[in-house]
């Protein structure tokens, strides 16, 4: 699966923000670290702000910092409110009453496979991210069978 830029943004506005938990962080110095426009992450932190991942604070003094703890942020969670399209349900042909064209079957094989995508995403967090060690041990499901 492809992700928008604007969930590669946000992802990368968490990852930063992970990375720099004692203060509050400026828009301008995630653009400046990753070479992004100030403009599309602007938008970016607006969304992070309703969506409570992120807390901001105008002003002097002011920024943006993680509003959870990175392992209360999951990636599913960040994926599926970021990806507009992945709240689509899929509609059933409205020329067959039980949706069993050929179209349709594609359409359930697509969508649980988007399903299963998204729980296994479910299995990490934010502080996975930040934290190398965890990755490996995750991916190759190595925690217990190292023992």
């Amino acid at each position: 699966m492809r992700l928008t830029r604007f969930t590669d943004y946000s992802l990368r506005v968490l990852i930063y923000l992970g990375q720099n938990d004692q203060d509050r962080v400026t828009i301008y110095q995630i653009s400046q670290a990753y070479d992004i426009s100030k403009n599309h992450l602007m938008k970016v932190v607006s969304n992070l702000t309703r969506l409570e991942f992120v807390s901001a604070q105008r002003g002097p003094g002011g920024g943006i910092k993680l509003n959870r703890k990175p392992e209360e942020i999951s990636l599913n969670d960040v994926i599926r409110h970021t990806e507009k399209h992945l709240d689509e349900k899929g509609e059933t042909c409205p020329f067959h009453e039980h949706g069993l064209t050929a179209d349709n079957r594609l359409k359930g094989y697509l969508q649980n496979a988007m399903q299963a995508y998204l729980d296994a995403l479910g299995r990490f967090t934010l502080a996975d991210v930040l934290d190398p060690r965890t990755e490996t041990v995750q991916l190759l499901d190595l925690s217990e069978k190292a023992a």
